[in-house]
C-alpha cells in the first residue's frame, strides 16, 4: 500500500462515511452543483485515498504539478501535471476525457501507461472519479511543462498498449457482491481501486501485469519487497487482528510491525487520513481473503554453522533493540519473532533495512518515528546473509537462508541507485 511505486504496471498506494460510500449519489445531477463544497471535500478525500499526491508531486515541486521521476523495468517515466493548468496540466480537459483516462487508460494525448495504475481505477464509479476532478479543478494551476514519456525506443511508442491492454486489462467499474456484507464491498472498493493495493503488493507477469491468481502476494519493485498481505499464516497477516491492520495503516505501527520506505509514504499521505469505517472496512476484506494454505518451510538448523555466526552477530549488533526474544519493543522497534515480513518468500527488504538502515514513520497518532542505523560499512555480505539467516530461523521463525550472493547483487544495486 504505497508511495506506490511499482513495476511497469504499477506504481501509482468520507470524513463521513455515508458521504463517501461507493454507492454515493453523483454530484451535479439532479441540479446539485458539481463544485460544491461537498463535492469538491468528497474529492479530496478520495484523491487522498487514491495517494495521487505520491507520483504527481516532484520532490520540492508544487503539489500535483508533475515530474516525479518513475523507475519502470522499461525505462523512465515522470508524474504528469494534473493541476488545472490549462497548457500544461489538465484545464482543457473535459470530464469525459478524464473519466477515460482514470477508467480506460486514454488520455487526450494517446493512450497511458499503467504506471498510472488505471487497471485498477477501472473499478471506481465514474461518480468518484468526477468528485476527484472537481477538487483537482481548485488547485492552483501550475504552469510546468512535463515531457511523462521518456522510455527508449520501442516503448515509448503509445500505441504499444493497445496490445498490452488486449492482453492484460479488464475494463469496467466495481460490482458489490451481494452475498457479502456492506463493510465488505466497500473494503474490496478500496483495495482493488481507488488503493490501487495490488500495483505493489501483486505478483507481476514479464510484460508487468498482475499475475493471474496471486492477488496481494507480494512483490519486487524498486529493490524493496512489497509484503503478502493476504490472510496467509506465515508470511501473510493471518496472524493480524482486524484492529492490527487498523491500527498499523492509521499509525504506522502495530505490535508487529513499523512502515518503512514506499509503504511509510504510502501512509504518511493516505491511510493515516482515511476515516476509521474506511479503515475497518480494508481489514474486514483482507482479513477474508482465502488463505494459500502453505505450511511453514523447515528451518534451518541451529547446529548450522550460518546459525551459530548469525547468533553471534545479533547479540552483538541486534540485541539491544530486539531483544534476546526477537520480540522487540512494541511500536518503536519491530518484532523479530514471528514476523511476517521476517519469514516473507523474498529477503529483499531485509536485505536493504540492514544494509541503507530504516526510517520508520511518523504520524499524528504515533509521531516518535523511530529508526535503524545502516550497518553496511561494518558487516560483510557473508555476515549480514549469516544475520539474517539466523533471524529468518530463530524464535519459531522459518524460511529459506538468505545467501551471500543475495545480499552482494543488492548493495551493488543500492550503490548504482543512489
Amino acid at each position: 500500500m504505497k508511495r506506490n511505486l511499482a513495476l511497469f504496471t504499477a506504481l501509482l498506494p468520507l470524513t463521513m462515511a455515508a458521504i463517501f460510500s461507493a454507492t454515493a449519489p453523483v454530484m451535479g445531477q439532479g441540479g446539485t452543483d458539481s463544485q460544491s463544497f461537498e463535492q469538491i471535500e468528497r474529492g479530496r478525500y478520495l484523491a487522498t485515498a487514491g495517494d495521487c499526491v505520491a507520483c504527481h508531486t516532484a520532490p520540492g515541486g508544487k503539489p500535483y504539478a508533475g515530474g516525479l521521476a518513475l523507475e519502470t523495468p522499461f525505462g523512465k517515466l515522470l508524474g504528469a501535471n494534473i493541476t488545472p493548468d490549462r497548457e500544461t496540466g489538465i484545464g482543457n480537459w473535459t470530464d469525459d476525457q478524464f473519466v477515460q483516462a482514470m477508467q480506460q487508460g486514454i488520455a487526450p494525448r494517446g493512450h497511458l501507461y499503467p504506471a498510472m495504475p488505471y487497471p485498477a481505477f477501472t473499478k471506481v464509479s465514474r461518480s468518484d472519479i468526477l468528485a476527484i476532478r472537481a477538487y483537482l479543478n481548485t488547485l492552483e494551476p501550475v504552469n510546468n511543462p512535463i515531457e511523462t514519456n521518456l522510455l527508449p525506443f520501442p516503448f515509448n511508442i503509445r500505441s504499444s498498449m493497445l496490445a498490452w491492454n488486449a492482453l492484460n486489462f479488464t475494463p469496467g467499474e466495481f460490482k458489490p457482491d451481494s452475498d457479502k456484507s456492506a463493510e465488505w464491498n466497500r473494503g474490496a472498493y478500496l483495495v482493488e481501486g481507488l488503493g490501487h493495493c495490488g500495483t505493489c503488493h501483486s505478483p507481476k507477469t514479464i510484460l508487468g501485469s498482475a499475475r493471474s491468481g496471486d492477488a496481494l502476494e507480494g512483490s519486487v519493485l524498486q529493490n524493496w519487497f512489497a509484503p503478502n498481505i493476504t490472510n496467509t499464516m506465515h508470511k501473510g497477516l493471518g496472524g493480524w487482528s482486524q484492529a492490527d491492520i487498523v491500527q498499523y495503516l492509521k499509525t504506522g505501527a502495530n505490535q508487529f510491525t513499523i512502515a518503512s520506505g514506499p509503504m511509510a509514504e504510502a501512509i504518511t499521505n493516505s491511510t493515516s487520513k482515511l476515516s476509521d469505517p474506511d479503515l475497518h472496512a480494508i481489514a474486514t476484506y483482507l482479513k477474508n481473503m482465502p488463505s494459500d494454505g502453505n505450511a511453514a518451510p523447515v528451518p534451518v538448523v541451529g547446529s548450522d554453522k550460518r546459525m551459530i555466526a548469525g547468533q553471534a552477530i545479533y547479540r552483538d549488533t541486534c540485541n539491544a533493540c530486539h531483544r534476546d526474544s526477537g520480540a522487540g519493543i512494541p511500536r518503536l522497534f519491530p518484532t523479530l519473532a514471528g514476523s511476517a515480513v521476517v519469514q516473507s518468500d523474498d529477503p529483499t527488504t531485509l536485505i536493504r533495512v540492514v544494509l541503507q538502515g530504516s526510517q520508520g514513520v511518523a504520524t499524528a497518532a504515533a509521531p516518535t518515528a523511530p529508526a535503524m542505523p545502516s550497518f553496511a560499512w561494518r558487516l560483510s555480505d557473508e555476515e549480514v546473509a549469516s544475520l539474517l539467516t539466523y533471524v529468518r530461523n530463530n524464535w519459531g521463525n522459518a524460511a529459506a537462508p538468505v545467501t551471500a550472493a543475495d545480499v552482494k547483487a543488492l548493495r551493488q544495486s543500492l550503490t548504482n541507485t543512489d
